[in-house]
């Protein structure tokens, strides 16, 4: 299999490399990734001025534009790409955070383009241990070999949640699960005439056996997104 690895947080992103990690024993790995931080930019492109790609070390490429540039650019010029894979991205992507992402979008590109994909995050929140990335690529690969061999049903993509754990934990449980639909919280702060989101995203409101509840309780949350209003019945 030929992988087009990318992400939101930008080409140097220590998730990045903890995805190609787990994905080069799975397949050839390439990578095409924003030069710089995009998270929350969800499905965002570049159309309104030009943006240069640079070739930073073979099968390495700077893009100086969104995620889902990178996989335009990336499968506009290499179609035989089997799999988009983007993450793994500095924090969850669970719930409504799928339609905020520009990791999901990454990959929801993709499936617009005919191309099977799985987005994958690390939730983490502060007062826990640092994020562990070896740890991490360990628990990801069995994980995305199961999914890379699974018949793909075009107009999905696979969101994968890891959950933060304490150091010495053992390898979590893998859930396949829905996705949240309730709102994230409303919460802001006035300074003056200036707003500010003060939402408290791990006291947000999950319903029992979906992704938040799955990865908040310490398990990987696996989800097929649909993505079938996009593309038409």
């Amino acid at each position: 299999m030929k992988f087009l690895l990318t992400n939101d947080d930008g080409i140097e992103a220590a998730g990045l490399a903890a995805l190609h990690d787990a994905a080069q024993s799975l397949g050839e790995c390439v990578v095409v990734a924003p030069a710089e931080c995009f998270s929350g930019c969800s499905h965002r492109v570049t159309t309104d001025r030009p943006f240069r790609v640079r070739e930073l070390a073979a099968q390495r490429y700077v893009v100086e534009a969104t995620p889902a540039d990178c996989v335009r650019v990336g499968l506009g010029q290499h179609p035989e790409f089997d799999w988009v894979l983007a993450g793994i991205n500095h924090g969850g992507n669970l719930g409504a955070d799928v339609h905020l992402s520009g990791t999901v979008a990454a990959v929801r590109e993709g499936v617009l383009s005919g191309k099977p994909g799985i987005a994958v995050s690390q939730y983490h929140r502060k007062g826990i241990d640092p994020l562990d990335w070896p740890r991490a690529s360990n628990w990801l690969t069995p994980v995305l070999a199961e999914l890379l061999q699974r018949p793909w049903k075009p107009g999905t993509l696979w969101n994968i949640n890891l959950p933060n754990l304490p150091e010495g934990s053992p390898a979590p449980e893998v859930v396949y699960c829905p996705v949240d639909p309730s709102p994230l919280p409303f919460e802001y702060e006035l300074d003056g005439e200036l707003w500010k989101y003060a939402g408290n995203y791990h006291q947000r409101q999950f319903r029992a056996g979906t992704d938040i509840a799955v990865c908040f309780g310490g398990k990987i949350s696996v989800s097929l997104v649909e993505v079938h209003s996009l593309l038409g019945d």
